[in-house]
């Protein structure tokens, strides 16, 4: 038998009221899909772990995520899980509703197939360091409005390289014109503050 954690029960209940309903939908499934998972808080949020880390949730101000460890290798499995939502931590975009979960039995599907993964003691593959050093390519709308404000340039020119691509890939990987520009304007408040891309998600 699987186990539950007091400290996951004391963070749903401390999560916005929006969230509880996503994250009690999210644990029954986890638990049904894997009766011997067991429950921890990693990183300030909840994991399961079944020979291994499973998935995780998280609630935030405005929206929940959830994602699976291996959740690269479960990509033709998950294909369109986030389809049409906003990106966030995690397989499932932002979460701010039981309706942008997929059904219970998709959910426990989900969760099998992890399952079957950690039993076969399949591992993440590598990421592939890059040979050299990569160029990145900053458009001139986005430098342009950075150096408007000089504190989000001076933020910007700080960064180590992956913290300033995450922010480049983010504004520019918009698919509308009016999401680019919010994204932009959301990214120089951002710099602005000294914050990275994804500040959101730091552990407090």
């Amino acid at each position: 038998m699987g186990t539950k954690h007091p400290g996951v029960d004391a963070y749903i209940t401390q999560s916005a009221d929006f969230a509880k309903p996503i994250l009690h939908q999210i644990r029954k499934a986890v638990h049904a899909g894997c009766p011997e998972v067991e429950e921890t808080l990693k990183w300030s949020f909840p994991h399961f772990t079944y020979k291994g880390i499973l998935c995780s949730m998280a609630s935030f101000k405005s929206h929940c995520a959830f994602g699976f460890w291996k959740g690269r290798l479960l990509e033709e499995k998950l294909q369109g899980a986030a389809k049409g939502k906003e990106p966030a931590m995690g397989d499932f975009g932002r979460i701010t509703a039981l309706s942008d979960l997929p059904s219970e039995k998709t959910l426990i599907h989900y969760v099998k197939e992890a399952v079957a993964l950690n039993d076969k003691g399949i591992k993440l593959p590598r990421r592939a360091k890059p040979k050299k050093d990569r160029v990145l390519e900053i458009p001139d709308y986005f430098a342009g409005a950075l150096k408007k404000n000089k504190k989000a340039w001076t933020t910007f020119e700080s960064f180590s390289p992956s913290n300033r691509e995450e922010y480049v890939k983010w504004v520019a990987e918009a698919k509308a014109q009016e999401t680019r520009n919010r994204r932009l304007e959301t990214a120089v408040a951002w710099m602005a503050e000294g914050k990275v891309r994804n500040w959101k998600y730091l552990r407090k």
